[in-house]
């Protein structure tokens, strides 16, 4: 494979750590079968402030995904958000609006293609007429496209946090009587993720049934101790990966066709 500086189109992601992501193999596959002029890195950087390093070596950068822990400290370095990435607060795409001309970079644009992605899995077997409410661990910015996601389908949503909020409530409070009221359980924390595949939420697992399903977004391990954990008392599983491909599909589209 040439050099990244080589090559008409460069996409990457950024974040850390990294190792954890199928991104670069995906896209990478993807313009390998498509003869696309085009590869995708890994950028892993320890302060967000390093995007500048990237956009400056880079000038054939195009567009990048984003994740952990990024998705709200890139938000400042931005000139636009789309709709989804201003109401939730949190950005996972970027595309590079460049002169078509000299290709100098006019514009960051960011997009919040989470929403969408976990919208777009939210068939009627997750989202089945017993599951009205949703108990969603974590509070970061997957956490909120996942909230903004399913309050559109009208489902009420109770956060959990490890810390106390007017908005959240701590693992210590949840009571059987929560966990049977909200029968969709879902996962938007990093505990778990590929290398620490070792953690997992201290949720209270034995309140569960096999009227709940335990969403991990999660996708590396496929299944996660979280998953399994919930297995173990009856619930459904689901883990990250078809909302990882709905991402990558519709990140490509804003990249190449300016989706607006």
């Amino acid at each position: 494979m040439k050099s990244p500086l080589n090559c008409k189109h460069l996409y990457g992601l950024i974040g850390c750590p990294l190792v954890h992501s199928f991104s670069m193999d995906f896209f990478n596959q993807k313009f390998i079968s498509e003869d696309i002029d085009a590869q995708y890195i890994n950028f892993e950087i320890e302060d967000i402030g390093l995007l500048w390093e990237i956009i400056a070596e880079y000038p054939n950068l195009n567009g990048l995904n984003v994740t952990a822990p990024y998705k709200e400290a890139v938000i400042p370095m931005l000139d636009s958000l789309d709709d989804d990435a201003r109401d939730v607060g949190a950005v996972n795409v970027i595309r590079f609006i460049r002169d078509p001309r000299t290709r100098e970079l006019v514009e960051l644009r960011g997009y919040n293609t989470d929403v969408a992605g976990f919208d777009g899995t939210l068939t009627d077997e997750v989202l089945t007429p017993e599951r009205t409410s949703a108990m969603v661990l974590g509070t970061g910015g997957a956490s909120k496209a996942v909230c903004a996601a399913l309050r559109r389908h009208g489902v009420e949503v109770q956060l959990v946090s490890r810390r106390k909020s007017e908005h959240t409530v701590v693992y210590e409070e949840i009571t059987r009587a929560m966990v049977a009221q909200h029968r969709l359980i879902v996962n938007a924390t990093p505990l778990g993720k590929y290398p620490d595949d070792n953690k997992y939420p201290d949720f209270p697992y034995r309140f569960l049934t096999r009227d709940h399903l335990c969403y991990d977004l999660i996708y590396n391990p496929e299944e996660t101790l979280f998953m399994k954990k919930s297995a173990q008392f009856g619930a459904s599983t689901k883990n990250g990966i078809e909302m990882l491909l709905l991402q990558a599909f519709d990140s490509y589209e804003i990249w190449t066709n300016g989706k607006s």
